[in-house]
């Protein structure tokens, strides 16, 4: 028989320990475009853009403490299937998919390949485009054949060769400038050579503010509150509700694991700022003509775009200034974190695709079919993901952090006003959250297609969008976007029907201790179909041994699963919707996340 995906996803995946947990979050969020990106930043305007990973040490906390519980006590495998439970309807599930996989292709696969074939490039010299149809082929062929378990165990491998790469790489670096000290001041006077006279000096001179992540509010290019405030908003979507990272909580062993494994990722994401940017602006020391080009012809010559080479930084001090033998465990790390971050978005876009939205053209369609469906649907997504890349090389003036960052900043806030409104106030409801939805999405496409057709410009080629579209920074943008979500959210749920306590069960952080039996708004349909299928679909033949590679590549099963009684079913569901812990090791991980939080209040404070 079929087995019920739903439960088999738990069951597969409840083992994982809390290492592994940690591990896998911190791979998964850690690709190609961070070594890319938050390097190219930083050469770029200095430490500011460490405050993006530093921020992470505060919102995991709420993650494994706030957001997690309520999953696991709502009993769902998606956060699309979150939604559903908790407003009920399918045009919200439906919305976040979509949405959802589109942020995939804008912000994740897009980028990732990019910043990866940027690597590939400058180690091998290979174009562009053949060394991200390489990267695929080897991604996507242990992501195939293996599911969550197998990517979760080797994002904990992979996690291991990043840091130590990284280590390795930031020891030579440091070696080069000839320590802090003289680091501090070479970067400060680390200006081009044969700048045309016409270019404002303010283009290609290192900013006075380059040690210090908090910056002026007003004239600044991160301003501080956006960074504190605007930044927490993005990374509440991104670490409360995005599905490839919420994913890997809810395979945890227990309640403790969980926030265990949020801690140990919080302490990793320290490490980005002294094994990412700083080496980033050292390869500005290095290599200064052309990592802080900025004549577009220049430009052009040395990295292919006329924007900025700022990209380059890591991948060419990699590959400079590193000997052979350590220049090939570098090629692997850069591997290693893009096919971790791939291999997750490629799990989790199938999972979504799947089970939100072909479930519904395809009520009846079989396991084996929806599959099948997972697979070719990832293969569209990687081809509309190469098509995208030209706008990602010359996004925010070529910094692709900051293109990263800005997108989510037009698209995330209103997603995140949904599920932080949802779970803290129960008074919200479906008519609330949708047109909430629907306006900031307005709202923020307005200012993304703005800005794709105006061009962000560069310094010496400033873009012509109008400042009062464009001129509000990202951060500010996210803030503003999310306010004005939540207002419409909560007025339009206030002007409408309240949904009935009887609904919300454990799905609101008020009533999440509730015991009472929950009635769901409307029939879970995939466990429908499940049951049907398991009535009408027997497996009654051996199959042979083409069959069987056939379905091993696939990720089919080879043989029956045993049929689970009401009992036993009840019995899973109150086992997988678990979240008590045991009093001694709940005490230690809350002594840990005050450690955390104690930890991060230190570096904001020594580099603010």
């Amino acid at each position: 028989m079929l087995r019920d995906s739903r439960y088999e996803a738990k069951m597969q995946t409840s083992p994982i320990p809390y290492r592994m947990i940690g591990a896998s979050l911190f791979a998964s969020n850690i690709g190609s475009g961070h070594f890319v990106g938050l390097a190219g930043t930083g050469a770029a305007a200095g430490i500011a853009i460490g405050g993006f990973e530093w921020n992470a040490l505060i919102v995991v906390i709420i993650l494994g403490w706030l957001f997690v519980p309520i999953y696991i006590k709502a009993g769902v495998v998606t956060m699309p299937e979150y939604l559903k439970k908790r407003f009920g309807g399918q045009r919200i599930r439906i919305y976040l998919s979509v949405l959802s996989l589109l942020l995939y292709i804008f912000t994740k696969i897009s980028a990732d390949m990019f910043s990866g074939a940027i690597f590939i490039n400058q180690a091998l010299h290979l174009n562009i485009y053949v060394a991200v149809v390489l990267l695929l082929l080897i991604t996507a062929l242990y992501t195939v054949t293996g599911g969550l378990a197998a990517v979760i165990y080797t994002d904990t491998l992979q996690t291991i060769i990043m840091v130590i790469g990284s280590f390795i790489l930031m020891g030579y670096a440091f070696d080069k400038v000839g320590g802090y000290n003289s680091f501090y001041n070479k970067y400060m006077t680390s200006i081009p050579t044969n700048v045309s006279a016409n270019i404002n000096a303010t283009c290609y001179t290192p900013r006075p503010d380059a040690f210090h992540i908090f910056r002026d509010p007003i004239t600044g290019d991160m301003p501080w509150p956006g960074l504190v405030f605007g930044l927490t908003i993005l990374a509440t979507w991104y670490w409360c509700t995005d599905q490839v990272i919420v994913q890997r909580c809810l395979s945890a062993k227990n309640m403790s694991h969980v926030k265990a494994g949020c801690i140990l990722c919080g302490y990793l994401k320290l490490l980005p700022m002294f094994l990412m940017v700083f080496p980033g602006m050292i390869s500005r020391i290095l290599y200064t003509d052309v990592v802080a080009c900025i004549e577009p012809e220049k430009c052009q010559a040395y990295c292919g775009t006329s924007v900025g080479c700022t990209n380059i930084a890591y991948p060419k001090m990699v590959v400079d200034l590193m000997p052979n033998g350590l220049r090939g465990l570098m090629l692997s790390v850069m591997l290693a974190s893009l096919m971790s971050s791939l291999t997750s978005i490629f799990n989790s876009a199938s999972t979504l695709f799947t089970m939100d939205i072909y479930t519904k053209i395809r009520p009846s369609a079989s396991e084996k079919e929806l599959m099948i469906a997972g697979r070719v649907f990832i293969l569209g997504l990687i081809a509309v993901s190469i098509a995208w890349i030209p706008i990602v090389q010359t996004g925010q003036s070529g910094q692709l952090f900051d293109y990263i960052q800005s997108i989510t900043s037009y698209l995330g806030p209103p997603i995140a006003a949904v599920f932080l409104l949802g779970i803290f106030c129960k008074r919200v409801n479906e008519p609330g959250a949708f047109y909430g939805l629907l306006v900031g999405l307005v709202i923020g496409l307005a200012r993304m297609i703005a800005e794709f057709a105006y061009g962000t410009g560069s310094c010496v080629n400033p873009s012509n969008c109008p400042k009062i579209i464009c001129g509000v920074h990202y951060l500010y943008f996210a803030l503003i976007l999310f306010g004005t979500s939540c207002v419409l959210i909560l007025a339009i749920s206030l002007m409408t029907k309240p949904i009935d306590d009887k609904h919300l069960h454990r799905l609101c952080w008020s009533l999440r201790n509730s015991t009472e039996e929950r009635v769901d708004l409307e029939v879970d349909t995939w466990d429908t179909k499940s049951t049907l299928l398991r009535a009408v679909i027997t497996s009654t033949y051996d199959p042979s041994c083409w069959k069987k590679a056939y379905n091993w590549f696939c990720g089919f099963e080879q043989s029956a699963a045993p049929e689970l009684s009401p009992e036993e079913q009840a019995e899973l569901q109150k086992k997988l919707t678990d979240t008590s812990e045991d009093p001694v090791w709940r005490n230690v991980v809350n002594a840990n996340a005050i450690v955390l939080l104690t930890v991060a209040v230190f570096f904001y404070a020594y580099f603010g």
